[in-house]
């Protein structure tokens, strides 16, 4: 089901990277993104998510949880998207940020030191380790780079129902020593904000026999379109 939910998150993912351009009321795209994300695919139907389509844009990136509104994307501003594939109630969260227009070597260089932190992260997911492990590892790269940030970096996912998509059983966190078991599954963001703008990409996981493993295949750079 997880999986099955996984397949509406990245098609729902595309149609916003191709909705999303300058002079598009956020609105519009986010009527796009809801169509897909609710039709699934010809095997099996969508359905709505615990949390609505979420879609800070400009400044906004540097806040959380913005949702659409009528004004138009602007052309050199980015626009985070978080979305949910969702089937018979099991979520698949996945984030990803749209940059439009010229390459912005800051937001740019933001995302590959987010990403490297995420990879570091899910490398560090295996049975046995604990939440608090994932952390460490996640937030060692983050150090590494200069950024500072002070919150979890993951939750538990599963069945979700309105307010929230996550479970309330597990962080991702400094501290939390919850042992990681197989099939247990977690959204691992990575939400970069800096006073004005923000970048922000996640994943979510599945804990294996020996590892880990993602449910979505899709990239997590900066999706620039000039």
């Amino acid at each position: 089901l997880m999986q099955s939910a996984a397949k509406i998150t990245e098609k729902g993912m595309k149609t916003a990277f191709e909705a999303i351009n300058p002079g598009v009321r956020q609105c519009d795209a986010v009527g796009e993104i809801q169509k897909t994300l609710f039709k699934g695919t010809p095997e099996f139907g969508g359905d709505y998510a615990s949390i609505a389509t979420l879609l800070p844009t400009g400044k906004g990136t540097s806040a959380s949880h913005l949702t659409a509104t009528e004004d138009k994307f602007v052309k050199g501003e980015a626009t985070i998207i978080e979305i949910a594939g969702v089937h018979k109630r099991y979520h698949c969260p996945m984030a990803r940020t749209v940059l439009l227009g010229e390459k912005n070597q800051k937001k740019i260089d933001t995302m590959k030191a987010t990403n490297e932190a995420l990879d570091a992260g899910i490398t560090a997911t295996k049975p046995g380790n604990t939440a608090d492990d994932v952390a460490q590892k996640f937030w060692g790269v983050l150090d590494k780079h200069g950024i500072k940030k002070d919150s979890r970096t993951g939750y538990s996912i599963g069945i979700g129902y309105p307010p929230d998509w996550g479970e309330q059983t597990l962080n991702i966190s400094k501290g939390d020593k919850t042992v990681l078991q197989p099939n247990v599954t977690f959204h691992m963001i990575a939400v970069m904000q800096f006073g004005e703008w923000g970048v922000e990409a996640s994943e979510s996981v599945r804990v294996t026999e020996k590892g880990s493993e993602l449910f979505c295949n899709l990239s997590r750079e900066l999706h620039i379109k000039g």
